[in-house]
């Protein structure tokens, strides 16, 4: 299913929203304070995932989706990269029969060609695994970046088009990254930083942004909470009149 854009179409609004998207900043600082390697954060955010997930499952937020490595984090110390490699591999050797049992899709979406053949054929059969759920779709977003993902999409967009010079929104939305899931309704980031680091550039367009200070780590289902009340205070108007909204006209 290819869902529509928010800047064609008016998504339906609801209290609980439909898909979350989440960068998960400040697991080395959260490690520093504590006098503790940042290994140690990373270790704790993983444990912070787990908790977030099951939180919505229970509240039926149906897509739930992970910033856990950019394509920028190359750039960081190499003894950290092999770290969070070795970090992506435990949890998928842990987690996915857990997620199956629960009913939970993994989807992992990025350029992958960077990781190692071990880690591609895991990640490929836990998406096999998890291929059918439908309970919640768990996206981690793996060496990825949205103008990676734009960038891509244009050139499948122009390859299964040839001859063709005018394009559409819809066509080249359906080769995005993640054009089986629609856009996030709410975006959070924690760790104190309010930007959205080069996370989804095509699909946050109309996403209500929620910034937090606390890290990662101490990120919980009551934080989670606490950003889904200020989601909901939020008016959606997608370009509409407030009295439009309030079907006044």
């Amino acid at each position: 299913m290819i869902f529509k854009s928010s800047t064609k179409a008016v998504p339906e609004a609801s209290s609980v929203p439909r898909h979350v998207a989440i960068i998960m900043d400040g697991n080395g600082r959260w490690a520093t304070r504590r006098m503790l390697p940042r290994v140690a954060g990373h270790v704790k955010g993983v444990d912070a995932v787990r908790e977030i997930v099951e939180a919505c499952v229970d509240r039926g937020i149906g897509y739930l989706t992970l910033f856990a490595f950019s394509s920028e984090n190359w750039r960081r110390p190499e003894e950290e990269v092999s770290l969070l490699m070795r970090l992506f591999v435990t949890a998928l050797e842990r987690e996915v029969a857990k997620m199956h049992a629960n009913d939970i899709c993994l989807k992992v979406v990025g350029d992958l060609s960077r990781f190692d053949a071990k880690l591609r054929e895991m990640i490929a059969n836990a998406e096999r695994r998890t291929a059918n759920n439908t309970r919640l779709t768990l996206t981690v977003c793996a060496n990825y970046g949205g103008r990676w993902d734009i960038m891509q999409a244009s050139s499948k967009m122009v390859a299964a088009h040839p001859g063709v010079t005018e394009f559409t929104e819809e066509m080249l939305a359906e080769h995005l990254a993640m054009a089986y899931a629609p856009e996030p309704d709410l975006f959070i980031r924690t760790g104190g930083e309010e930007r959205i680091s080069n996370f989804l550039l095509w699909q946050l367009a109309y996403s209500e942004l929620y910034f937090t200070d606390t890290f990662w780590p101490d990120f919980s289902p009551a934080s989670l909470d606490q950003a889904i009340v200020s989601y909901q205070s939020r008016e959606r108007r997608f370009g509409r009149t407030g009295d439009q909204v309030a079907g006044k006209k």
